[in-house]
C-alpha cells in the first residue's frame, strides 16, 4: 500500500489544496461563504472554478458532475466534459463559475411525491461549498443540493443543511446564556458505523431474489450460523482482508476517515466505522462508502449486500448513527466532564435531547422506516421499534437526584478489574453500552441504532437536529427572560426530567415485558412502515419542521407519498420475484425430485419386492404436500398482487401490502424453506444459506 500520508485526500479539492491554489482573498471569501451560507459573487466563483478545473485535469479528470442525493436513497450524477470548441478544429478546457454554482437535471424523473409533473422537467443542482469536491473515475464530483424549478427541496441534503442551521441558531442562544462569548457557531457531528455482508459474486448471480430485491426470499437456516459467536471480532479471512485493504485505500484517497473494520456477529457480515465528521460531510462520505464498497467487492469476486435483512434468522445490518454537537472552539457539548452533576450546561443539553426523543419519538421511527428495515428491527442485536433512551446507571441516578431535589454523591469511582495483573486498572465509564436501546448515550455522544444499513443517514439526522433545536428554542425563550437565571435553570431541568423520564429505559429492549411497560408509559410501538408514516403528517410534525424552516408542509406531504410508494414498490418487486422463483425454479425442482424418489422406489421393489422404500415414499409424500401448499399459496399471492392496482390511495395500498401480501409471502417461504431441507442437494435450484454465508472462507 502507498504511504498513507501521501494518498489520504489526494483526490479531494480540500483546504490544503485551496490554500495552495487560490489567491488569499478568494480563499477567504470561499471559507466565509462556507461558514455563513451566503452566496459568493460570480467573479470569485470563476477563480475557484478555474483552479478546481486545473487541479482536476492534472489528476486525469476529463469531466465534471454535480453530485446530489435525490429521494431515491442513492446518489445521482450527470457528467459533462470540460471540452469547449476553440474553433479551427481545436478544443479548449473550460469550467466557469456559473457551471460550478448551478447545474440542471430532469426533476420529473426522480421521486417527487407530486411536487413535479412529468411535463415539468426542470430541476436545479446548487453547489454546496461546505463539502469538498473530489475526483472519482476521471470525473470531478461537485457535492450539490437538488431543488425543483419552484424551489422545493427534492433531495436529502437541503433539509439536512437547514436542520443543522436550525440547531446552530438555537444552541447559540443557549450558549450565550452560559457566558460562552467565544463560540461563534455550533455544528452537529456524525460517525455512522456501516454494517454489510460479503458473498460470492458467482453464487449471488444464481439467486434472483438477491439480484432483484437485495435479500433472500427463500432459505433454510444452515447447520451452523452465528450460534457460537465465533465470527464476531474473529480473524478476518484473507479474501475479505484484501477487500478491506483496497476499500480503505480508495476511501482514503477521497478523504473518507475510514478507521475501524472487523467481522460482525453473523458469518459473512462485517463493519466499517469512520472518525466523526460534520454531519453534512459524514452523510456525503457514507454515501460514497456504500458505493465504493460495492465497486471494490465486485472487483474482488464478491458482492456487498447492504439490505437490512438479507438472510432470515441471521443478524441484520444497521448503520449506527453516532451523533453529537460541537462548537467551533472544539467543545463537545455532551462531554459531562468528571462531575456531570455540577455541569449545568451539559445537563441542559442532555435534557434537550431527552425531551426531543420523547416529544418526537414517532418522527424518529419514521426516519428509519422502510420495507427492508421492518424485517430487521426488534431482533438479533437490532433495537426494537419502540423508541426509548439509554443513559446508564450513573446519569440516571443523577437525574433522579435532581428531580427529587436531593444531593447526589457518586462516592468513590468504581473501577473495572480486568483480571490480568500486567494490565492497569482503569475507571469505569459513566455509561455501559446497551445494544437493545434505540437511542443510547455512550459517553460524549448518542448512538441512534435504528438506522438501516442501506439508508442515507440524512433522514435520521434531519429529525434529531430539528427536534433538539426545538427543545433548545423553548429553553432559550424561557431562560432569556428569567430574573434569576440559576433558579430558572434548576426548575427547567427538574421539570424536563419529571415530564420526560418515561422515555428513559436502561433494561433489555427485547424482553416481552418491555412491550407492556412501554405501553403503560404511553410510548409508541410502530412495528411497520405503514404504522409509522401517518405520524409524519401529524400537525405536531408539520409545525416542527415549518417553525425551523427545515421543510414546509408541501415538501413533507411529498416525502410521505415517496416513502409509502417506495414501500409498496419494494414489496411488489419481492412478490413478483417470489412468484417467478416458485414457478420457474422451486416447483419444477420439487417435481423432478419427487419423480426421482418414485423411480427409485419402483426400481428398488423390482429388485426386492419386500423392500419398504420408507425414505423414498415418505419423503415423496412430504414433498407432494409442501408442493401443493406452495402451488396453492402462489396462486393466492398472484390474485392478491393483481388487486394492488385497485388501491388508488397510497396509504390504503401500503396497508394492503402489509396485511394481505406479506402474510401470504411468509406462508410460501415457510413451506419452501422446509422443502429445501428434505430435497436432495442435486435438485435444489439455487445456492443455500450455507453456500452463501461461508463462500468467502
Amino acid at each position: 500500500m502507498t504511504e498513507l500520508s501521501k494518498i489520504f485526500g489526494s483526490m479531494v479539492f480540500n483546504d490544503a489544496v485551496m490554500r495552495e491554489r487560490l489567491p488569499s482573498e478568494v480563499y477567504d471569501a470561499l471559507k466565509d461563504a462556507s461558514r455563513s451560507g451566503k452566496r459568493m459573487d460570480i467573479e470569485t466563483a470563476n477563480v475557484v472554478a478555474a483552479a478546481m478545473k486545473d487541479w482536476a485535469i492534472e489528476k486525469g479528470a476529463t469531466h465534471f458532475t454535480h453530485w446530489f442525493q435525490p429521494m431515491t436513497g442513492v446518489t445521482a450524477e450527470k457528467h459533462d466534459s470540460f471540452i469547449s470548441n476553440a474553433g479551427s478544429g481545436k478544443i479548449m478546457m473550460e469550467f466557469s463559475g456559473s457551471e460550478l454554482f448551478k447545474g440542471e437535471s430532469d426533476a420529473s424523473s426522480f421521486p417527487s411525491g407530486g411536487l413535479r409533473a412529468t411535463f415539468e422537467a426542470r430541476g436545479y443542482t446548487a453547489w454546496d461549498p461546505t463539502s469538498c469536491a473530489f475526483i472519482k473515475n476521471n470525473t470531478l464530483y461537485i457535492p450539490t443540493a437538488f431543488c425543483s424549478y419552484g424551489g422545493e427541496a427534492l433531495d436529502k441534503k437541503t433539509p439536512l443543511l437547514r436542520s443543522m442551521e436550525a440547531l446552530n441558531k438555537q444552541a447559540m442562544r443557549v450558549l450565550r446564556l452560559f457566558g460562552n462569548e467565544g463560540v461563534t457557531s455550533v455544528k452537529t457531528t456524525a460517525g455512522p458505523e456501516q454494517e454489510y455482508f460479503l458473498v460470492s459474486k458467482e453464487l449471488y448471480n444464481r439467486r434472483k431474489d438477491l439480484v432483484y430485491t437485495g435479500r433472500t426470499l427463500f432459505g433454510a437456516r444452515p447447520p451452523k450460523g452465528q450460534e457460537l459467536d465465533d465470527h464476531y471480532f474473529g480473524t478476518i479471512k484473507p479474501k475479505v482482508q484484501a477487500f478491506m485493504a483496497e476499500l480503505d485505500e480508495e476511501l482514503w484517497k477521497l478523504g473518507v476517515l475510514a478507521k475501524t473494520e472487523h467481522n460482525e456477529a453473523a458469518p459473512a457480515q462485517h463493519e466499517l466505522a469512520p472518525i466523526f465528521e460534520t454531519t453534512n460531510i459524514a452523510t456525503d462520505h457514507n454515501q460514497l462508502t456504500m458505493e465504493i464498497m460495492q465497486q471494490v467487492a465486485r472487483k474482488n469476486g464478491m458482492v456487498c449486500l447492504l439490505h437490512e435483512k438479507p438472510f432470515n434468522g441471521v443478524n441484520g445490518s444497521g448503520k449506527h448513527n453516532n451523533w453529537s454537537i460541537q462548537t467551533n472552539t472544539g467543545m463537545n457539548l455532551f462531554n459531562p466532564g468528571d462531575t456531570p452533576y455540577e455541569n449545568a450546561q451539559f445537563l441542559l443539553f442532555l435534557c434537550a435531547v431527552i425531551q426531543a426523543v420523547d416529544d418526537y419519538q414517532a418522527l424518529l421511527r419514521v426516519s428509519v422506516s422502510s420495507a427492508g428495515n421492518d424485517h430487521r428491527l426488534g431482533m438479533a442485536e437490532a433495537p426494537p421499534a419502540i423508541v426509548s433512551m439509554f443513559l446508564g446507571d450513573e446519569l440516571s441516578a443523577i437525574l433522579d437526584a435532581i428531580e427529587k431535589g436531593e444531593e447526589y454523591s457518586a462516592g468513590e469511582k468504581r473501577l473495572i478489574k480486568v483480571g490480568v495483573h500486567v494490565l492497569p486498572r482503569f475507571p469505569q465509564d459513566a455509561t455501559d453500552r446497551n445494544r437493545t436501546s434505540p437511542f443510547a448515550f455512550t459517553g460524549n455522544k448518542f448512538e441512534f441504532r435504528m438506522v438501516g444499513s442501506s439508508m442515507s443517514i440524512a433522514s435520521a439526522n434531519i429529525v434529531i437536529n430539528t427536534a433538539v433545536a426545538e427543545s433548545l428554542r423553548q429553553y432559550a425563550d424561557e431562560l432569556e427572560g428569567a430574573e434569576d437565571f440559576n433558579a430558572a435553570l434548576t426548575a427547567l431541568i427538574r421539570r424536563c426530567i419529571r415530564e420526560h423520564r418515561r422515555i428513559i429505559f436502561n433494561g433489555n429492549g427485547y424482553d416481552e415485558a418491555w412491550v407492556a411497560e412501554a405501553e403503560k408509559r404511553g410510548l409508541l410501538n410502530l412495528p411497520t412502515t405503514p404504522d409509522a408514516l401517518p405520524y409524519y403528517l401529524e400537525q405536531k410534525s408539520i409545525d416542527l419542521f415549518a417553525r425551523h424552516k427545515v421543510l414546509n408542509e408541501t415538501e413533507m406531504r411529498a416525502r410521505y407519498e415517496i416513502m409509502l410508494e417506495n414501500y409498496c414498490k419494494v414489496l411488489n418487486i419481492e412478490a413478483t420475484t417470489m412468484l417467478k422463483m416458485v414457478r420457474k425454479d422451486i416447483l419444477p425442482a420439487a417435481a423432478a425430485f419427487s419423480a426421482s424418489l418414485c423411480r427409485e422406489a419402483a426400481e428398488k421393489r423390482s429388485m426386492m419386492p419386500e423392500a419398504s422404500c420408507r425414505y423414498e415414499l415418505e419423503t415423496a409424500d412430504r414433498v407432494a404436500e409442501l408442493t401443493e401448499t406452495i402451488y396453492a399459496k402462489a396462486a393466492e399471492l398472484d390474485r392478491a398482487a393483481a388487486c394492488t392496482g385497485d388501491k388508488k390511495d397510497i396509504t390504503e395500498r401500503s396497508m394492503y401490502f402489509r396485511d394481505v401480501i406479506i402474510p401470504v409471502m411468509e406462508d410460501i417461504r415457510a413451506a419452501a424453506d422446509e422443502l429445501e431441507t428434505v430435497t436432495d442437494r442435486e435438485y435444489w435450484p439455487f445456492p443455500t444459506y450455507g453456500d452463501l454465508l461461508y463462500s468467502n472462507d
